[in-house]
């Protein structure tokens, strides 16, 4: 898959129309928080950061798909977070914690971003309520995502968490290899062929 990279203004007004869906910036802060961001294309399986490194960006998808994964001392992996347009990506912990990352931020398909150093997003929230806002409006969304999917993986059986799937992101079955859907979902790999071939899509 070849991704042509947008130019800047075309990708700016992207991520104002995501913003505007959650608070209307008025236009000084919509001039000094569009400023923060700067274009950038990842190649497919690259990683952004990795495990022991700081996370300085906040990275906004506009055009393919990536996962934030662990690897334990055992050498186990599990993908915890898949990401896509339009949504905000990197590994938020460790970017709004200012510490090391204990995970991994990787590329699955080839990817363009707009991303800015969370350093200077701080610095907006002080000086603008109405960036304050949205960025706490972010983390409650955030929260809210990663409470719900919790539910789903203790309490959902294989084909529900996988039909779920389904209903919010079809379309990426046909875009990253399955093993790393069913390590996301926390289904057998072999488990998840057999899913995948008895549920009618």
């Amino acid at each position: 898959m070849v991704i042509v990279k947008p130019d800047q203004s075309a990708a700016l007004e992207k991520l104002r129309l995501f913003v505007n869906k959650t608070i209307v910036l008025d236009d000084n802060a919509w001039h000094d928080f569009s400023g923060l961001w700067t274009l950038h294309a990842a190649k497919r399986k690259e990683v952004l950061t990795k495990n022991g490194e700081k996370e300085n960006y906040l990275y906004f998808v506009l055009e393919g798909i990536q996962r934030v994964f662990y690897i334990s001392e055992w050498g186990k992996e599990a993908t915890l977070v898949l990401s896509y347009p339009p949504s905000f990506a990197g590994i938020l912990d460790a970017m709004m914690l200012a510490q090391k990352s204990r995970y991994y931020f990787e590329t699955l398909t080839p990817s363009v971003f707009l991303k800015a150093k969370y350093t200077e997003i701080k610095k907006l929230m002080e000086k603008h309520s109405s960036v304050n806002l949205f960025v706490l409006q972010g983390i409650s969304q955030a929260l809210s995502g990663i409470l719900e999917r919790i539910v789903e993986l203790q309490v959902c059986s294989s084909e529900e968490k996988f039909r779920i799937l389904l209903k919010r992101s079809p379309h990426i079955l046909q875009l990253i290899p399955h093993k790393y859907i069913a390590s996301y979902l926390g289904i057998d790999a072999s488990n998840f062929s057999k899913l995948l071939n008895s549920i009618k899509i």
